[in-house]
């Protein structure tokens, strides 16, 4: 009688113990799922956090959760990307991101273009580039690519003329007939400087978080012609995952094309 009734609790507690294990694995395979269906990507401020706040509804409907985290820097972003801690990131361009993966050893890739922000020309001091003064400054990104750009957008304006460089700084000017003095700052810091410099020539983003209005504000905007299109950024190998594809489906999408046209009336256009 006693051993027909250990032979029973054992054989309970054999049962229980595969259930426990079953229900633990499902238990592991639905939080990896979980997990799988939530993006985690940074991005600066304006416009891209308001681009993706405008995502999350559309990958909701196809099952995702975007997790957004803000960032006010043109590096933080990316090296979060490589380690791991953001599945994408979305602030930058292509020049920038080739010149990043250079200098930094990542490797990093882009998915899909979103949207140009064409840089411009401002100031508070000026009404027309025309109303320089010799030995004026006009402060430009110090970042390579950006910087690259900026003196793309003063050379095309007539201020002055660079020699033939893939990325040219202030010392390759080779005519300046004003003397403009130019100022190297970090990106963000350009609309505050306008109090001290006769101009600058500034991102989109950093001019629309500076309540600064392209279409209205600026002196000279960058022709739409530019390659400088604002991408999604993966780390290599990620670009064909599921969720990064639901990703670039969702920011590619109509609704988000008539969004970037209808909020921003010119001062950043659709690139898709």
């Amino acid at each position: 009688m006693k051993s027909n009734l250990l032979k029973l609790l054992l054989s309970v507690a054999v049962v229980l113990g595969f259930s426990a294990c079953s229900d633990n694995k499902k238990e592991k395979a639905q939080a990896k799922e979980e997990a799988n269906k939530v993006i985690r990507i940074g991005a600066t401020p304006v416009p891209h956090v308001e681009i993706l706040e405008q995502v999350k509804p559309i990958l909701a409907k196809a099952g995702y959760t975007l997790e957004i985290k803000e960032f006010t820097d043109y590096v933080t972003p990316n090296i979060a990307v490589d380690e791991g801690d953001l599945d994408a990131n979305f602030f930058q361009h292509a020049p920038y991101l080739d010149e990043f993966n250079k200098n930094k050893n990542t490797d990093l890739v882009k998915t899909v273009n979103v949207h140009l922000e064409p840089m411009g020309v401002y100031s508070i001091k000026i009404k027309s580039l025309d109303d320089l003064k010799d030995g004026d400054s006009i402060a430009v990104p110090n970042d390579p690519t950006n910087e690259n750009r900026a003196l793309d957008v003063l050379e095309k304006a007539g201020i002055m003329k660079f020699a033939d460089k893939a990325l040219k700084t202030k010392i390759d000017v080779i005519e300046n007939p004003k003397n403009i003095v130019l100022e190297e700052l970090d990106a963000p810091q350009l609309p505050r400087v306008l109090d001290d410099v006769a101009a600058a020539v500034i991102n989109t983003n950093y001019a629309l978080s500076a309540e600064l209005n392209p279409t209205k504000d600026a002196l000279v905007l960058e022709s739409i012609n530019s390659p400088y299109a604002n991408i999604v950024v993966v780390k290599r190998g990620n670009e064909n995952s599921e969720a990064i594809k639901a990703l670039n489906k969702a920011i590619n999408s109509e609704e988000i094309r008539t969004f970037i046209i209808e909020n921003y009336k010119g001062a950043i256009i659709p690139a898709f």
